[in-house]
């Protein structure tokens, strides 16, 4: 068939590669003229103008994503050149917190935790009968269920220092908020997903080229057409009118035709764009187009910051660390004059950035760009000076993406991937079992690909 991908996000240039290994000719259509969408490269100077690729926020892998991994090695990348893996970590600055040792999985996560450091023998039977309740339960709590609420019983430090930055990092969510499914579906795959499944995947060349890039040189090697900077203004039904059903190619993209239409763009852009086209088609077309958009309409999404910062010569003791912050909790946490939104920072030096930079990633974050860029400025001045031996962060860039991911509460009822005949969706906001994360869009845009069996 002859198939349009509209948007070269990840799940985008996901379904593309797909679809044309399963033998379909595809054409992509992208507006901007990076490929990535809401992970993909960034332009930038350090404050003595020495240009610097940074990423529009930074996100991480982990080996529990097995279809991208599998997906980065069909076409061709290798990843220690990709991403640096490493054990699981969630230390602070002082040393406190997990970590996991290179063992096979599940002890790598028992080892790491009868280790914990600023941990009471308390904490840890806490979190193991906790632990150990979750798993008789096959992972799988009710529908409504709040991460909160599922750590109940858990202490205060287990969720200041293990539960709470976890969750946010997995689900963009705070846990006061977030689904308690979603995040045992989280932990099953990664703590007990196998070897390496736990592990943190880095990267260490900037997002765009870690995928999007090497997969549209991939398709078009193949035939494929990738249109960088043309937006899909007008997508059109042509089939007969009467039935909604297609005889021949049904659709239309800026006026070409189309045996099927992926539509990968995110969901706002989505709901707005597809709500306009479907005006005009029949009703079997135009019905369940507008369904689907109003129920695209009602997801809430999280905003999250990266704010990029600079002092030359400064190295972390390791890549990633976790930073105390103000997470939505009804308790106080510890040493809260010494907080800040952040949650992570990213030494970009130890990964193949210039050494000095890092980044501080805010989940769920909210407030404007130059309040959130002061403020994490001042944590991480204070919570990282015996790193910094008395230099100061200088601002680089900060990036906000308001709608980076959806807000993942409990129930939450997202959009199916089937939107109209021979016309589906992909995104890491459609239904399926994972939070908005680079494997969510992935794998969406997987399935879509499978999809188009289905049509003719």
């Amino acid at each position: 068939m002859k198939v349009a991908i509209v948007g070269a996000g990840w799940a985008g240039v996901a379904a593309a590669v797909a679809a044309t290994a399963a033998g379909h000719s595809v054409t992509v259509f992208e507006a901007a003229r990076t490929a990535g969408g809401r992970a993909r490269a960034l332009p930038a100077n350090l404050p003595d103008g020495t240009p610097v690729l940074l990423d529009n926020g930074q996100h991480i892998l982990i080996g529990a994503y097995t279809e991208t991994l599998r997906l980065m090695q069909q076409l061709g990348v290798s990843e220690p050149d990709a991403v640096l893996r490493l054990p699981l970590r969630l230390q602070f600055p002082n040393g406190d917190g997990l970590a996991l040792p290179r063992w096979p999985s599940p002890f790598d996560a028992l080892a790491g935790l009868l280790t914990t450091r600023g941990w009471t023998g308390r904490d840890k039977w806490s979190l193991v009968t906790t632990a150990s309740g979750w798993q008789r339960a096959g992972f799988h709590c009710a529908p409504e269920t709040t991460v909160a609420e599922l750590c109940r019983t858990l202490p205060p430090r287990v969720m200041d220092r293990l539960i709470d930055p976890l969750c946010v990092a997995a689900l963009n969510t705070p846990s006061a908020r977030a689904s308690g499914q979603v995040f045992l579906r989280v932990l099953q795959d990664s703590l007990l997903g196998g070897r390496g499944s736990s592990n943190l995947l880095l990267p260490i060349i900037d997002l765009t080229g870690l995928l999007p890039q090497v997969a549209l040189q991939w398709l078009v090697q193949r035939g494929g057409i990738v249109r960088l900077g043309t937006r899909a203004q007008a997508l059109r039904w042509v089939a007969d009118p009467g039935s909604g059903v297609p005889s021949a190619p049904p659709w239309q993209v800026n006026g070409e035709t189309f045996d099927a239409v992926v539509w990968a763009t995110a969901a706002s852009a989505a709901a707005a764009e597809l709500s306009r086209h479907a005006f005009g088609a029949p009703d079997p077309v135009a019905n369940p187009i507008l369904r689907w958009t109003a129920t695209t309409r009602e997801l809430a999404f999280e905003s999250i910051a990266t704010v990029y910062a600079y002092a030359g010569g400064v190295r972390l003791p390791h890549p990633m660390l976790t930073l105390r912050s103000e997470l939505d909790r009804p308790e106080p946490a510890e040493n809260a004059a010494l907080q800040g939104p952040a949650q992570f920072v990213f030494d970009r030096g130890q990964l193949g950035g210039p050494v000095g930079l890092l980044a501080l990633v805010v989940s769920a974050s909210t407030g404007d760009r130059a309040n959130v860029q002061t403020r994490v400025l001042a944590q991480a001045q204070t919570q990282l000076a015996r790193f910094l031996g008395g230099k100061t962060l200088a601002a680089v860039q900060t990036v906000i993406e308001k709608q980076a991911t959806f807000a993942c509460t409990p129930g939450l009822h997202r959009p199916s991937q089937t939107i109209a005949p021979a016309l589906f969706a992909c995104g890491d906001y459609v239904d399926g079992p994972y939070p908005a994360t680079l494997e969510g869009a992935v794998r969406s845009g997987l399935a879509a690909a499978k999809l188009l069996s289905k049509v003719g």
